[in-house]
């Protein structure tokens, strides 16, 4: 049965429209500000006839089809790509006595700066669209915190220094990822600060993480045991 407009949009649906997009739009067939609207339009998507809307007078743009004639989804990534018309070079978010966060949909720069004196800052990359490449983030915390959350599937590279604090990484047992793969290298310094670096699915609190990351590590260790 098709999904009708009350339906939530798939996941994999809604990543392959905006891959679709963008390649149009890479090959001059959008112009750039029917593309900015369409793109807008499937990041707020609710259902698949949403996203079928926005390909269908669109060149050769059409979803394979299933038995049923539902739209079949492509496997979802577990992360977005932008185009890189619309990346930014650089981009700063600043905590001072304060709080600040990046989260939901955003666009990061090729080059972000996170900053937080006596305060927070959180950076969840979970349902951001990454830059083609590498996404830098350089951190400079004292007396304070940043907190940078990213999705499986993209690579992460962390080379901060901690001065009487942490800088810490908690990866994944999920395999390793795709080379290809969009990667959030992360630098910087925290002084008498901390910077936590954590794998999270969508919608995935921080317990919950913990307790998938011990089950991951569990199941290894079995695997390595049995020899498979």
């Amino acid at each position: 049965m098709a999904q009708g407009d009350g339906d939530s949009a798939p996941p994999g649906q809604k990543q392959t429209t905006i891959d679709q997009l963008m390649e149009h739009f890479a090959n001059d067939v959008l112009e750039i500000e029917d593309f900015e609207r369409r793109l807008d339009l499937a990041h707020a998507a609710k259902s698949s006839d949403d996203l079928t809307a926005l390909l269908t007078d669109l060149p050769g743009a059409n979803l394979p089809a299933t038995r049923d004639g539902d739209q079949a989804p492509a496997p979802n990534p577990g992360y977005s790509i932008a185009s890189p018309a619309q990346v930014k070079d650089s981009g700063v978010v600043v905590a001072i006595m304060g709080g600040s966060s990046r989260r939901g949909y955003w666009q990061p720069a090729r080059k972000n700066y996170a900053i937080a004196v006596l305060g927070g800052t959180e950076l969840d990359f979970r349902e951001a669209a990454l830059a083609p490449g590498v996404t830098e983030v350089q951190v400079w915390t004292m007396w304070g915190g940043v907190e940078i959350i990213v999705p499986p599937g993209v690579n992460v590279e962390s080379h901060g220094i901690a001065l009487l604090g942490g800088f810490d990484h908690s990866g994944t047992a999920e395999g390793i990822p795709d080379p290809m793969a969009p990667t959030i290298r992360i630098t910087g310094v925290a002084l008498m600060a901390g910077v936590e670096i954590t794998v999270r699915h969508p919608g995935e609190k921080k317990g919950d993480a913990r307790r998938r990351r011990r089950k991951e590590r569990r199941d290894q260790r079995r695997r390595l045991r049995s020899g498979d």
